[in-house]
């Protein structure tokens, strides 16, 4: 049976030393002393090994288990977790710097799990290496993080200090991983003391909707932001899903555009259905990308996309001077699914064309992909937006399905 962090925390010292199992190779072993130690126990070249992982409760029963995912990654490809930890002990001391050791995170870590590292890399540039850099990573303390994020805090960017509160804590993780430390500095903060995040309800009305793509197409902003905003209301994506996109993925004869696994945020493939309005965009676009394999290359080279946030501050400025409530390019995907679902369409369908993971005992059994209900839908919403933009009259009827849509 696997373990739970209650569970983890009751199991209470015995004479003699002794392992609880959790699941694929995990095991937690309790001293007599009460202290209690995790394991990674696995086979290589038909030989049994393990590898200490850390100690508990300093690393939690959450992070041991993403710590033996990873030496389970390791044994996949040939390799030994033990062997390897060793091999990262040699190339790192106690006096290895903040500096030198985010590096060897961002490449180990980050880069392995996010293709855009924008973010994480300009909070470790900006935020953290100015204050630690140059300190030892095993001499950092409470106090050193604390400052880092109070600084934010203290400016009122609460959402900042958070963020770089998860870069530190994931930081200082795998610090203890590579044995440069035996305790995370940062777990002295909880996140609840730092930055509560709100959920959000933002949904554009039909009126707010011609504003906001009105307001954009007459703005000044670049004209590739100006289809990626319009793109992003007609196909419902996540903003990084397009920003990521590649012409080798979007197939005009079929209408469809193919997110792969390591583009979606869920890690299975996605497919979007195009609308003829949609065509129309990514066709201008393709003009606008020239050779680039990029749907929308940065402005500095053909070769990388514009960074996520690029967008964020194109809406901004389109929006200078508009009377509209603030959203964010994340409030279109849920102002679509509103009024989709006021116009009665059901709700797996639209479910599964936001991308959404379907939770629960549905979820196991739901593996319909409501193809040709998608296509129809997305081309009713398309519909829709050009009606919006063509004429003063608001009404939501066009957007009702039609009966085999159901």
């Amino acid at each position: 049976m696997a373990l739970t962090e209650a569970g983890t925390k009751a199991l209470k010292p015995r004479d003699a030393r002794y392992s609880v199992t959790d699941e694929r190779g995990l095991v937690v072993e309790v001293f007599p002393t009460g202290g209690k130690l995790w394991h990674y126990r696995y086979r290589l070249n038909g030989k049994q090994h393990k590898v200490n992982l850390g100690r508990y409760p300093d690393m939690s029963l959450k992070l041991a288990r993403t710590q033996r995912d990873f030496a389970a990654m390791q044994v996949s490809l040939g390799k030994s977790p033990a062997e390897e930890k060793k091999k990262s002990r040699a190339a790192l001391s106690e006096s290895t710097s903040v500096r030198d050791f985010s590096d060897r995170y961002m490449r180990d870590i980050v880069a392995r799990d996010r293709k855009d590292i924008t973010l994480p890399k300009r909070y470790v540039d900006k935020s953290i290496l100015p204050a630690i850099g140059n300190k030892a990573v095993s001499e950092v303390t409470v106090d050193d993080v604390r400052a880092i994020i109070w600084e934010k805090k203290d400016h009122g960017r609460d959402a900042a200090a958070g963020a770089i509160r998860g870069v530190l804590k994931r930081l200082f993780d795998y610090a203890m991983t590579c044995g440069l430390v035996s305790a995370n500095p940062v777990l002295a903060l909880p996140l609840r003391h730092v930055h509560r995040s709100q959920s959000r309800n933002r949904a554009l009305n039909p009126l707010e909707i011609r504003q906001f793509l009105t307001a954009a197409m007459q703005s000044n902003i670049r004209r590739q932001f100006k289809l990626a905003l319009h793109l992003l209301l007609l196909t419902l994506v996540r903003k990084s899903e397009l920003f990521h996109a590649e012409w080798k993925d979007v197939n005009f004869e079929l209408a469809e555009w193919h997110i792969p696994i390591e583009n979606s945020k869920t890690r299975k493939p996605h497919v979007i259905f195009l609308s003829i309005e949609a065509i129309e965009c990514f066709g201008e676009l393709q003009r606008l990308a020239g050779n680039s394999h990029l749907v929308l290359p940065g402005r500095g080279s053909i070769a990388r996309p514009f960074a996520d946030n690029a967008i964020n501050t194109a809406l901004k400025v389109a929006l200078q001077g508009q009377d509209i409530p603030a959203f964010t390019i994340h409030d279109l995907r849920r102002t679509a699914s509103t009024l989709l679902h006021e116009a009665e369409w059901p709700s797996d369908v639209i479910e599964k064309t936001l991308n959404h993971s379907i939770h629960g005992v549905r979820g196991v059994y739901n593996r319909a992909e409501y193809a040709q209900q998608r296509r129809r839908m997305l081309q009713r919403w398309s519909s829709f937006i050009e009606h919006l933009m063509g004429t003063d009259a608001i009404s939501t009827s066009v957007l009702a399905p039609s009966q085999e849509s159901k």
